[in-house]
Parts: structure tokens; C-alpha cells; sequence
């Protein structure tokens, strides 16, 4: 099972001042200076938000994720040196809520041009039947996000209509932070956005005559690519994709599966198949890989996005008896 580590913020505190002294003038001037090469030096949090800093910055960002291939982001530790290291980017791309370490550490960098992803889209309320929390481990008190709306999805990312409100807001900061090269922001922004229209499209066709409308994941990722595309998510148990299921729920899952008649029990990359395999097993299911895109890795190595997305819908198409 993964277990959740908090950085605490006085050892985030205690690292960004040592990385004070190398402080950029990005971080109090009005628009962001390039690195060395010429390039605006963007941090991004993990994956998700790297993609957008890449097709959005094009040749004029130098990117780099705080999260490495392969490793799960919600049990990110971030180095002393990563953490001091913040406070020299130009940029910095986050999506809050998600990551506990990098929310207290970009809040301590105190860099100007750093944009939350959150709030560049509506984000709602899926999976807590099945305690869909993120940040801290169970009983917790969760002192470093008070104004945390309680039971909000950040997963926006596996929406292609959210992702490109996303998008289109990152590319307007990009614009503000590097003035100079917002023409070429604003048309990369708009050929991505198309990209995730033309997906979008493929979804909504591609998942518009099933079998069934449901499908069981162990992690409760997918909330808002389920309602976009008139789904039921039934997360085995919650956030933790390697989490053990309670009694309770395995009995409900099983209720869930006949009635529904589900065929699928999907599991992700970046963690343990044992619990999918278990209940594929016991209920007689087939099990099969969603990608909840937190990272590209192993068999998706080499993939983007959009491919990975391809992957999925096709992955679903077959577990709900596309038409």
C-alpha cells in the first residue's frame, strides 16, 4: 500500500532559504527573464501539467517535472535541492490538492509567474463514497490546505474539455509571463486545445452505444471523464490504487457487477494489479490497464497524452461492449 509522507513546512521553509540567496528576479518583476540558453525555465509538478508546459512553451520553455518517470506523484518527497531550487524558475505549473509536498513548497518559493491549474477550471466532487481524499493519510488533520473545499476531484486532467480550459489558461500566463514570445503561445495553445476537441469528439462517439454504462477501476480516478461522457465510476477504494477494499465495499462492488453487468476490473500503471486481479477473480471479471495519466512510464513510455487517452478509450470501448 502507498503511504502517504508530509513534508512538514518548516523543513520546506528551512530549505527554501537556503536557495533564497540564487533568488531570480522572475520571481519580483512583472514578466519573467529566460535562463542561460534563452529559454523561460519552467518547473512543472508532474506529468500532467509538464504536457501543457511543453506543447503550450514549445522551443522557447526549458521544462522540468519534480515528479520522475515511475514514481507514484501523490507519495512525492521532494530533495532539499528541489526545494530550494524553485525559487529560480521563471514558472512554475502546479495543480493544488494534488501533490502535499510541492503545495507547501511552491507556496514558500514565492515565485511570481506560478499558475494553479485548479483554478483555471470548475472542479466538482466525485468518489467520496469511497473516501477520494488527497494529501494526507487517514485521520490527519489537514492544516496545510484550510481552505481546502472538502471532496473536490483534482483529476481534471481526464477530461479533454477541462484539460483544454486548463490549457488555454496556461497559455495566456505563458503570454503574460514572456511577452515577447505570446504569439507563438497563443497558436501552440490553439492547436493543442484542437487536439483535445478532436479527442473529446472520439470519446462521446466512440462511447455512445455500450453494453453497459459502468466500469470498476481501483483507483477513483476517472470521475469527471465519467460524467462527461454519461458514465458510472465505481472505485474499489478510493484514492489509493493500492489500497485494500473494506468488507463492505467488496460487497457492494459484487452487487455493482451483476447488476450492471460489468466486465471489467481495471487497474493503472504506476501501481500493484493485486487488488484487480483479487476481485477480477472472485467475481469472474476480465481485468485490463486505465491509465490515469499521473505519469508515463513502462508500457506507456515514449507515448504522450493524447495517445495514452487513445489507449484508454479504446480500453473502455471494450470493457463496456461499444457498439
Amino acid at each position: 500500500m502507498n503511504v502517504r509522507r508530509l513534508i512538514p513546512t518548516a523543513a520546506v521553509a528551512g530549505a527554501v532559504a537556503l536557495g533564497l540567496t540564487a533568488l531570480s528576479a522572475c520571481s519580483s518583476s512583472d514578466a519573467a527573464e529566460s535562463g542561460s540558453d534563452g529559454k523561460l525555465d519552467v518547473v512543472a509538478s508532474f506529468y500532467p501539467m509538464q504536457f501543457l508546459a511543453e506543447e503550450i512553451g514549445g522551443t522557447h520553455v526549458s521544462v522540468t517535472s519534480l515528479t520522475k518517470p515511475g514514481v507514484e506523484p501523490h507519495d512525492l518527497e521532494l530533495s532539499p535541492q528541489q526545494i530550494g531550487g524553485l525559487s529560480d524558475a521563471d514558472y512554475i505549473l502546479y495543480l493544488k490538492n494534488v501533490q502535499p509536498a510541492v503545495d507547501d513548497a511552491v507556496a514558500q518559493a514565492g515565485v511570481k509567474n506560478t499558475v494553479d491549474a485548479a483554478t483555471l477550471t470548475t472542479l466538482e466532487s466525485h468518489g467520496s463514497e469511497v473516501g477520494h481524499d488527497h494529501g494526507a493519510e487517514e485521520g490527519e488533520e489537514h492544516e496545510e490546505h484550510e481552505g481546502e473545499e472538502a471532496g473536490l476531484d483534482p483529476h481534471i486532467w481526464l477530461d479533454p474539455v477541462k484539460y483544454a480550459e486548463v490549457a488555454e489558461g496556461v497559455g495566456k500566463s505563458l503570454e503574460k509571463a514572456d511577452p515577447d514570445n505570446a504569439a507563438d503561445y497563443r497558436k501552440n495553445t490553439e492547436t493543442l486545445v484542437a487536439e483535445l476537441n478532436k479527442l473529446d469528439k472520439a470519446y462521446e462517439s466512440g462511447l455512445k452505444n455500450t453494453a453497459t454504462k459502468t466500469f470498476i477501476t481501483t483507483h477513483s480516478a476517472f470521475g469527471y471523464l465519467a460524467e462527461r461522457y454519461g458514465l458510472t465510476q465505481e472505485g474499489i477504494a478510493g484514492i489509493d490504487p493500492e489500497a485494500e477494499p473494506s468488507p463492505a465495499r467488496i460487497d457492494e462492488i459484487h452487487h455493482v457487477a451483476e447488476e450492471s453487468k460489468a466486465t471489467t476490473v481495471f487497474f493503472e500503471t504506476l501501481a500493484s494489479d493485486k487488488t484487480a486481479k483479487t476481485l477480477a477473480k472472485d467475481l469472474g471479471l476480465k481485468t485490463g490497464v486505465l491509465d490515469p495519466l499521473e505519469g508515463i512510464t513502462g508500457k506507456s513510455a515514449g507515448a504522450d497524452y493524447v495517445e495514452v487517452m487513445e489507449s484508454n478509450l479504446t480500453a473502455l470501448q471494450k470493457a463496456l461492449g461499444a457498439k
